[in-house]
């Protein structure tokens, strides 16, 4: 079998970060800094690091050599980091993935797995696999999505999770036996990987569907929790559910239902779960001012889970942030939680609408905005939530920088 996942790594990187005052912003790259781009344009996705915290991994959704995106690696050498494109998208008429959104995953062999957007033979978007032999790179396609009979799902917009066997766990957002998205499994099995749709979304209020956000795996007891964008009963708000294996087959159930307007509605983020099985998310919408909010869902007894809006954005008149879009948030060692806004925020170029990276401290969940995106030659608009790596944070901004195609930073306290 294949050796077993980190299980997204860089959260076990985030133990060695404690609590932050403000930081400082450093824009470690700027993207479309080569002709045509072929060093990338526009990172929508999330980065992931290697196991030294050195090695940063993330996409682009345009760019690259055939501007079908690609993946790209930074390297720090004594603080430089130095960006090196390791694998250029071909696109549909090479049966290959194109356009990644979302952030990829590594295993303990440092394998890199992640999704497209779209191409493959029906152009619905790839799984796919980076494995390093020396200085290349080679790719292979686990599984082209292909929904022409409804019964795939396509187009897959989250983020890939393992599960403690080295089994891959992600979700479309459409397509299905009942149209409205599904959640699947890459299962792992002597180096291959063998692929299944565990559930399809019914698109109908009363139930839940289009997942825009990945799962996440609960390291307890193996469950899957994710996130639609519409459904729950009447208020057509959004959802949190749960998958689980009994006997070899998977149980689907919604756990909570958003009621929209102060608590929180449309949620496109994937979830976080501490050591105790507390769940954390975000609304790019609903909260005191509409401007989005965080949530947290505590277990309770049997089946029952209790949310609790625990922060509510107020926007770039108040400075802070507003609309978190993608981005969850990144739980550390102490209970802190990090994550980012697509606008809000009050930077020094007078108090333009840009995105911010936030802490929310542990207990209280007092809110520190760390950054506010848009001052000279930053960059702005951060769709996806930070990583946090030796006691830094690092994302992207999928705009700005000094060529417009977007950045690489770093946040330091």
């Amino acid at each position: 079998m294949r050796v077993k996942a980190l299980v997204l790594f860089v959260a076990t990187l985030a133990f060695a970060a404690s609590a932050w005052a403000a930081g400082t912003d450093t824009v470690i790259y700027n993207f479309c800094a080569q002709t045509s781009c072929v060093d990338g344009n526009q990172p929508y996705g999330s980065l992931v690091a290697d196991t030294s915290g050195n090695h940063l991994y993330g996409t682009t959704y345009y760019g690259g050599a055939s501007n079908f995106g690609e993946v790209y690696e930074l390297t720090n050498s004594g603080g430089t980091w130095t960006q090196t494109v390791i694998y250029n998208f071909l696109g549909p008429s090479n049966s290959d993935g194109a356009n990644p959104f979302g952030g990829m995953v590594l295993d303990s062999a440092g394998n890199i797995f992640g999704t497209t957007v779209a191409g493959g033979p029906s152009n619905q978007g790839t799984v796919f696999e980076l494995s390093k032999s020396g200085s290349t790179w080679k790719e292979t396609v686990l599984h082209s999505f292909d929904d022409i009979s409804g019964s795939d799902g396509y187009n897959p917009e989250g983020a890939l999770a393992f599960d403690a066997a080295g089994n891959l766990y992600g979700t479309t957002l459409y397509g299905g036996k009942f149209g409205g998205g599904t959640v699947f499994q890459l299962k792992a099995s002597n180096g291959k990987f063998a692929y299944k749709v565990i559930h399809g979304f019914a698109t109908s209020a009363s139930s839940a569907y289009t997942p825009y956000g990945g799962v996440v795996v609960d390291s307890k007891n193996g469950y899957l929790y994710g996130t639609t964008n519409v459904g729950g009963v009447v208020w057509n708000a959004g959802a949190v559910y749960q998958l689980r294996e009994v006997s070899g087959v998977w149980i689907f159930s919604v756990i909570y239902n958003f009621l929209g307007d102060s608590l929180g509605q449309y949620t496109y983020s994937a979830l976080a779960v501490d050591a105790t099985g507390n769940l954390y998310g975000t609304n790019y919408q609903g909260g005191d001012l509409n401007l989005g909010c965080v949530f947290k869902l505590t277990p309770g007894k049997g089946t029952t889970w209790t949310e609790k809006v625990i922060y509510s954005f107020k926007g770039y008149a108040k400075k802070d942030g507003a609309y978190p879009y993608y981005a969850g948030v990144t739980i550390d060692a102490a209970g802190n939680l990090y994550g980012t806004t697509f606008q809000g925020g009050s930077s020094s170029a007078n108090n333009l609408n840009y995105g911010t990276v936030y802490k929310l401290t542990a207990g209280t969940f007092k809110e520190t905005v760390l950054w506010s995106f848009g001052t000279t030659g930053d960059g702005y608009y951060p769709e996806h939530q930070a990583i946090l790596v030796n006691g830094k944070l690092y994302g992207t901004t999928y705009q700005g920088g000094l060529h417009g195609g977007g950045t690489a930073y770093e946040i330091a306290p």
